[in-house]
């Protein structure tokens, strides 16, 4: 791209964020799926990617990404790596310049639908899309085809049918449903399967992110169908939405062990942010995680990990955004050079327990160091 369009994106994205300051805002893991997701993963992108870069060579490309909130804990380390691989990494790679533009949306659909208008009036080569809504996927697909802009989707799966009307459309990340599947899996990983007092029943309070959100739904639900599809019986004596928040996790769990006490065996929660909020509620409760309370979440976050290693907490899920980044990238790049891609490229979740808490985080990064060889 040409030097002024870099211009005409300043341009565009000062008076997009004045605008903001006044706006108001898995599946069961066979072994063939699981080998097809390995084979579609940041390693496979980044060779096919390296194939076609020569051309690349003293270019300068505009790449425009919205993130549906930056104060989300998962989020703020996936932008963060996004940024630093296509920008220091595949830079290197590629010879090529990459100029990544992040928007934060506020977790306002309307207002990261005028951001999405914005990058493709100053003509953006790529769309990098982490949406507010799954709903929306389709006018945003219908946006950018109509500018003929190439938009990765990116952590909230849209509909197949949405992906399918497009082919310069594609969308990277998890299948959330693993992610409860091994949530799960982690409570009859225990000595008692999650059945504390012995009585032959689970009973459990759910936290939930948002109601609305696939991952929320699919983490919610195979959580669950993993303890009964052991056999196990359950009972769920709380479900509130906590909007992925720590503060609300420990307001929700905080409220739950007030009205519930001793009977609640096991805090489900969508994610670790909210679970750290959890963790405070149940501490301040006198309880005491991995021995008259269970507590799991999702995403693997470093503090969370810590505690996971020091057994005060039973464990969590590794929402591999090392992998997932670096896919993004890859394939970003893929349709800047013109190149079929995908519907879908999905990324492994890994359980994260305190056998392997110290070591998971080295060893992804090690596989994402392999994918630039």
């Amino acid at each position: 791209m040409k030097k002024i369009l870099s211009f005409v994106l300043a341009v565009s994205m000062a008076l997009s964020l004045a605008a903001c300051g006044s706006s108001t805002t898995g599946a069961d893991t066979e072994t063939d799926a699981a080998t097809t997701a390995e084979e579609t993963t940041a390693v496979t992108a980044a060779k096919t990617a390296a194939e076609t870069t020569s051309a690349m060579v003293g270019q300068t490309y505009e790449i425009g990404v919205c993130i549906y909130k930056f104060d989300d804990n998962f989020m703020t380390l996936y932008r963060e790596e996004l940024e630093r691989y296509l920008e220091e990494d595949l830079a290197e790679k590629t010879g090529a310049v990459f100029n990544v533009s992040v928007q934060d949306s506020k977790n306002d659909q309307t207002e990261q639908t005028n951001q999405i208008q914005n990058y493709i009036t100053a003509g953006v080569d790529v769309l990098i899309i982490n949406l507010v809504q799954s709903s929306a996927a389709q006018t945003v697909v219908d946006m950018c085809k109509a500018a003929d802009i190439p938009v990765v989707f990116i952590n909230r799966e849209p509909d197949v049918f949405v992906l399918e009307s497009w082919d310069k459309a594609c969308y990277v990340g998890a299948d959330a449903r693993q992610s409860g599947t091994y949530q799960g899996e982690l409570i009859l990983a225990t000595s008692n399967k999650g059945d504390i007092n012995g009585d032959g029943i689970v009973k459990y309070i759910m936290v939930q992110g948002d109601p609305e959100n696939i991952d929320a739904q699919y983490r919610t639900e195979y959580s669950i169908k993993a303890l009964e599809d052991d056999g196990m019986e359950v009972e769920l004596l709380d479900m509130q939405r906590g909007n992925w928040d720590q503060a609300m996790g420990q307001e929700i769990v905080s409220n739950a062990l007030t009205l519930y006490g001793n009977d609640i065996e096991v805090v489900f929660c969508n994610n670790d942010g909210m679970a750290l909020g959890a963790k405070q509620a149940i501490e301040a409760a006198g309880r005491v995680i991995n021995e008259d309370i269970y507590l799991v979440g999702v995403d693997a976050l470093e503090e969370v990990v810590g505690y996971i290693g020091e057994n005060k907490f039973t464990g969590t899920v590794f929402n591999d955004y090392l992998n997932q980044s670096g896919t993004a990238a890859n394939v970003a790049i893929q349709l800047i050079n013109g190149e079929a891609v995908e519907n879908n490229y999905p990324v492994d979740y890994v359980m994260i327990t305190s056998d392997n808490a110290k070591t998971y985080l080295d060893d992804a990064k090690l596989k994402q160091q392999e994918a630039l060889k």
